[in-house]
């Protein structure tokens, strides 16, 4: 048993939940969506924040300050450099370890907490490569200890559990069978990726790499309103991308055509189309583009019944069910369908009020569902519905779609981590 919990104020802290089993968590990364999570999971009774990890020290300055401003005991901190979450990993006693730091180190912190016998949350995408996707699999097979996108879950979370609820209205049958899903990370991020902006980093991918680089937003609704891993996989993808340019000619507006940017040569092309083919011969077309100027980018779901459109980028969400639809061949609003078919999930959940979030996400004031499945999953021993299988497809689109674009679009095999469990594991479950 770790030290903190034989702390007073540790075991006060826990009997306030009433008994129940005490949810252990460290943080790797504490910026904005760090933050952010960590608040949410200060919200609940019965959730110790044992251990920190930050390479900025007023970040692990600021996150420390609100656990004890929680009620909770002072967090031991760990910040030597950038593989400090190794010692924090080896030498605390906790349940999970949640990752929110930039990309490369997804994979490591992960890797590290499992085989420290910590189940690992991170923050997307989960992987970055081929070889990082199959390590995370076999180390999560061989230790027991899951690792998940668990907390990034759109299908939950956007406009009230919309996505979720339409899970539920396709298992009704009312849209027959899906064969295409249409959708993409369309969000002008040219000033986020400035240097002046609040993901810099994100601006070196932008230069060495070019595919589609974000793919598991999207994916989280793809996969399971396809059964993707759960009766059907992904077999095969093709990738292009249009020529790039939109980046250096924001750089030379906002910084100067002197700065190092407007000339830099960006790999990354302005726009990526993807294509992906199941083996029942459905298919998503996965769109790209954080350099052009736009709103947000649309969700479209094709069933052999209907047609879903989430046109909230531009109005309302619209549907046309065959045969149900009082006009032939026009759209009527959704949002009757979904509140008919409201999963019961949604429904049932009824998060206690609290103070408004803080971080990248935040200004909720209740509790996410996705942090109340989480700590229910570790509290009762559950493996998160979206699991290792489900987190690596989703963001093995992005290396898969580079080796695409690198060899001039070229079909490319999407690999089966599930190694054919596909075939009998169970549809979604979001219970």
């Amino acid at each position: 048993m770790s030290v903190i919990l034989n702390n007073p104020a540790a075991a006060a802290f826990a009997a306030q939940a009433g008994g129940a089993k005490p949810v252990r968590l460290g943080f790797v990364g504490i910026g904005g969506r760090g933050s952010y999570h960590l608040d949410c999971a200060l919200g609940f009774e019965g959730v110790e924040v044992p251990a920190l990890c930050e390479i900025q020290e007023d970040r692990l300055e600021r996150a420390s300050s609100w656990v004890e401003e929680s009620g909770r005991p002072t967090p031991r901190t760990y910040g030597r450099g950038e593989t400090d979450f190794e010692r924090m990993c080896a030498e605390e006693d906790l349940d999970a370890v949640i990752c929110c730091t930039s990309w490369k180190w997804h994979t490591p912190v992960c890797l590290a907490a499992n085989r420290s016998d910590k189940h690992a949350v991170s923050e997307v995408p989960i992987s970055l490569t081929l070889d990082e996707a199959w390590e995370l699999v076999e180390t999560c097979e061989k230790t027991g200890k899951w690792s998940t996108l668990a907390l990034e879950q759109v299908l939950l979370e956007s406009s009230g559990g919309m996505y979720l609820n339409l899970l539920h209205l396709i298992r009704a049958g009312m849209m027959g069978d899906i064969i295409h899903a249409s959708g993409g990370y369309i969000h002008d991020l040219r000033r986020v990726k400035s240097p002046d902006g609040s993901e810099p980093w994100r601006m070196e991918h932008s230069i060495r790499r070019n595919g589609n680089l974000y793919p598991d937003h999207p994916m989280n609704r793809f996969i399971p309103h396809m059964d993707i891993n759960h009766g059907d996989r992904f077999v095969s993808l093709v990738s292009m991308s249009a020529r790039s340019g939109v980046l250096n000619e924001y750089a030379a507006a906002t910084l100067g055509k002197d700065h190092p940017l407007a000339s830099t040569e960006m790999a990354q092309g302005d726009y990526n189309a993807t294509l992906i083919q199941s083996e029942k011969g459905k298919v998503v077309t996965l769109n790209f583009d954080t350099n052009t100027p736009h709103p947000r980018g649309l969700y479209r779901l094709q069933g052999t019944g209907g047609v879903f459109l989430d046109g909230r980028g531009v109005g309302e969400s619209m549907i046309y069910l065959d045969g149900i639809s009082p006009e032939s061949h026009q759209w009527e609003p959704a949002a009757p369908y979904l509140e008919d078919h409201k999963h019961p999930v949604i429904r049932d959940y009824k998060p206690a009020p609290r103070k408004s979030m803080r971080g990248h996400g935040g200004g909720g004031r209740t509790v996410p569902l996705t942090w109340y499945l989480l700590i229910r999953d570790l509290r009762e021993g559950n493996t998160p519905y979206f699991d290792v299988y489900d987190s690596v497809t989703s963001s093995a689109a992005s290396p898969l779609s580079e080796i695409s674009v690198a060899n001039r679009s070229q079909l490319v095999e999407f690999p089966d981590f599930t190694r054919g469990k596909w075939e009998t594991r169970q549809p979604f479950n979001v219970s």
